[in-house]
């Protein structure tokens, strides 16, 4: 069965160009545009889209409102938040808002599919632009021993220790008094750089 995807952004060549890229993929369907928050909550009844592509910045409802407003009325469907920027606040304040993703628009290629598919998976996904600009978001608190692998900081080892050590996003986070969303975006970028696909894989690569 294909993902059936609605696409929500103010700007109609962006659409146009953002429907022909994901109407190349042959597992997905592109199922509603909308040019709004409005049209895009009444679409969304009509249509039940699986993920749904969600500029932030439109005028009247904007995406954070839009999608909040969505993700309270249908639960399962995921939002995917869209951006010409890579700021922390907008994909915060989106995170919040129930998006389970953020990219740039100006990755929307590979990575929108990535994210999308992430998405469809129950698992959030972040772009490294995006994950690079919320990094400093989460507080480090002390360093994880004689653990240190190279290809992550300080920051993303020690919520690597949480998770394989069995923590949900909200333990984790209520430990670093911090969001759940963002260590969902840390999660996440871990992942991608370790090349691992779930927690269980997390722990054993603690343990090597």
């Amino acid at each position: 069965m294909k993902l059936r995807i609605m696409i929500v952004d103010d700007h109609r060549m962006f659409r146009e160009a953002l429907h022909h890229l994901l109407a190349r993929d042959p597992e997905i369907e592109v199922v509603a545009e909308a040019a709004n928050g409005i049209e895009a909550l009444a679409r969304a009844t009509e249509t039940r889209p699986d993920v749904v592509c969600m500029d932030v910045h439109m005028r009247g409802l904007n995406g954070i409102e839009a999608t909040r407003r969505l993700v309270a009325a249908q639960p399962g469907v995921r939002v995917i938040g869209l951006s010409a920027y890579a700021d922390r606040q907008y994909a915060l304040e989106m995170c919040e808002a129930g998006a389970v993703g953020y990219v740039t628009k100006g990755e929307a290629g590979d990575e929108l599919l990535r994210a999308i598919r992430a998405g469809a998976a129950r698992q959030s996904y972040f772009s490294p632009e995006i994950a690079a600009a919320m990094a400093d978001l989460v507080p480090t608190t002390a360093a994880l021993g004689s653990y240190s692998p190279v290809q992550l900081d300080l920051r993303e080892q020690e919520i690597l220790q949480l998770l394989a050590e069995g923590c949900s996003l909200r333990e984790v986070a209520e430990a670093l008094s911090t969001e759940e969303c963002l260590v969902e975006a840390y999660r996440a970028n871990i992942l991608r750089k370790l090349g691992l696909g779930s927690n269980a894989t997390l722990a054993d690569y603690v343990k090597e």
